[in-house]
């Protein structure tokens, strides 16, 4: 019944096969730079799945073994006549001969595992590597604050996340020559995006990360992975932090400005109001001063003089 549940949990939540296949294609120039380097290029996929990453590994030529524990994934692994194994991936790697596998994999599992057991997967699988070999170990990134405080607990049999610099730290520690963080999964928009809103500081960076790390071998190999271990990828805390007090600023200034304008308005319409006043006060004096002299004795008086104007006029 356990299978059964965690099966369907995967079908929900782990996103179609398609999609995964996407996904893990990102590591297919690693693939190609060990054919270069290994006549007989081979592969082992530890807690392989539904085997998504063992048909493209199959896809492009790799001979490659699948290992899990649960029987419902390898079914689903078969149906597309893929090689897997029923067995747990501490013992898998251990019964392995020494120098014999090119990449081994382990997508999504390690974050399933205790810190002791992680440490002998680093250690025996620099034992089974072949000089130039490559062990690809991927999981949720705990830089992402959405993945670290929510979704990372929505599957029951996660351990506890661990952070890049661990990872990398366990595997420097095991002597692996060359050792590389890869962030995975991010919003590529967002990474030309300057405007950014504190949803996507909360949940932008990249949502998974992959420690590649490479075993020594002759200069000559190690130069094959150069453009790999060089490459920049992905988004960081750091880099949303940037952007968005870089927007915080621009809203601060265009806030000033928005002041500031509004004074300079507030002082011309004050002007304005006391122009109006000035001219109400003259037509008022003018109108009393009409008043007076339409009022006046003398206006009176000289009425019919007027009158005899008008009519000579006419």
């Amino acid at each position: 019944m356990q299978e059964e549940f965690y099966k369907a949990f995967e079908d929900r939540y782990r996103g179609s096969r398609e999609l995964i296949k996407s996904r893990v294609s990102v590591y297919l120039p690693i693939v190609n730079s060990l054919q270069k380097i290994h006549d007989n290029c081979n592969a082992i996929d530890l807690g392989c799945g539904r085997g998504e990453w063992l048909e493209i590994l199959q896809e492009n030529g790799i001979s490659a073994m699948g290992v899990d524990e649960n029987y419902q994934m390898l079914d689903v692994c078969k149906k597309y006549n893929l090689n897997v194994q029923k067995s747990d991936i501490i013992s898998f790697i251990k019964g392995q001969a020494d120098a014999s596998i090119s990449l081994i994999s382990a997508l999504h599992v390690v974050e399933h595992i205790s810190f002791e057991d992680l440490k002998i997967l680093a250690k025996e699988s620099l034992r089974v590597l072949k000089k130039g070999g490559i062990i690809i170990l991927e999981t949720p990134n705990p830089e992402n604050i959405r993945v670290s405080m929510e979704s990372f607990y929505l599957d029951p049999t996660h351990t506890r996340p661990i952070p890049s610099g661990l990872l990398t730290f366990l595997m420097e520690f095991y002597k692996y020559k060359r050792v590389k963080i890869l962030k995975l999964q991010e919003s590529k928009e967002l990474s030309s995006k300057e405007d950014i809103s504190i949803l996507q500081v909360i949940d932008g960076v990249s949502p998974d990360y992959a420690v590649v790390a490479l075993k020594d071998a002759e200069k000559d190999i190690l130069e094959q992975f150069d453009d790999i271990f060089s490459q920049k990828s992905g988004i960081s805390l750091e880099m949303l932090a940037e952007k968005f007090e870089k927007r915080l600023i621009k809203i601060e200034k265009n806030t000033h400005q928005l002041l500031s304008t509004s004074k300079e308005t507030l002082l011309e319409i004050n002007i304005l109001k006391e122009k109006i006043n000035s001219i109400e006060l003259k037509e008022k004096s003018a109108q009393e001063e009409y008043n007076k002299i339409i009022n006046s004795n003398s206006w009176r008086v000289t009425r019919p003089l007027r009158l005899l104007m008008k009519m000579i006029k006419r």
